[in-house]
């Protein structure tokens, strides 16, 4: 990731409608296979641990966070997120069958080799146990926000399933999330690549990408509005969506 956008990333991680209705969406779906607190969760990509925040605050006991960037460990640490360390995500040091439920939220894309990272996430998989994947979706959507957060590819639905599952794990549901900003999005993404052609694959100096920051009432109601959404998916798998999502299961 562009050091730059990460730490515009930490500033804007906790409140940002974006990031903390992700993390909405993924508790929600962890709260929805109603594990055990004692359950062995595993966040690849932790960054400053929000999400492992949370859980602990649920109640979980047996909670490990990794992330690859140094920065993004010491801001867990400073907020007092235990248990969390410096790894690369496609070359973790767990011993094999360690956890219950990895987690990896918006990681896949930025990992080079997909298949070595996901025969590892599956590796440290107890049998029986579950793996959770968020990934922005549609190669179309590709552009300058991809290049600097350093993706490596965007992902259809189909495409996340049989890469999890050439991994050896068995995909048990798959869908899209945040239908809301799909159509604007796609029509800006599109519209500037009609006036200026392809999407260069090197950063162009001063590109930021698209995170920017909300007013208090405009964050606020964005939020609100996809964790809405976001029950829907207790229920439903979306047809459309700016990221998508897959939950797993590892054969016994």
């Amino acid at each position: 990731m562009d050091l730059n956008y990460e730490a515009k990333y930490h500033q804007l991680e906790e409140q940002h409608w974006w990031f903390a209705s992700r993390r909405d969406a993924v508790y929600d779906l962890i709260a929805g296979l109603q594990l055990p607190k004692t359950t062995a969760i595993l966040e690849i990509g932790c960054s400053g641990g929000p999400l492992m925040q949370r859980l602990r605050g649920a109640g979980y006991t047996d909670l490990t966070g990794i992330d690859v960037s140094e920065s993004a460990i010491e801001l867990a640490q400073a907020r007092g997120v235990p248990n969390v360390s410096v790894m690369d995500g496609a070359s973790l040091t767990f011993p094999d069958a360690r956890f219950d439920l990895v987690i990896a939220s918006d990681v896949l894309e930025h990992i080079e080799n997909e298949g070595r990272a996901l025969s590892e996430w599956t590796r440290v998989l107890k049998s029986g146990g579950k793996l959770l994947i968020f990934v922005p979706a549609h190669a179309y959507l590709w552009s300058e926000h991809d290049v600097v957060n350093h993706h490596f590819r965007r992902y259809s639905r189909q495409r996340l399933v049989s890469a999890m599952e050439s991994a050896g794990v068995k995909v048990q549901r798959s869908s899209f999330w945040n239908a809301l900003m799909f159509f604007p999005t796609s029509a800006l993404r599109l519209g500037r690549r009609l006036i200026s052609g392809p999407v260069s694959s090197e950063k162009k100096p001063g590109a930021t990408g698209d995170l920017r920051h909300f007013a208090g009432p405009a964050n606020k109601l964005l939020l609100q509005w996809v964790k809405a959404k976001n029950r829907l998916l207790r229920h439903f798998n979306l047809p459309l969506g700016m990221s998508v999502f897959a939950l797993a299961q590892k054969p016994a």
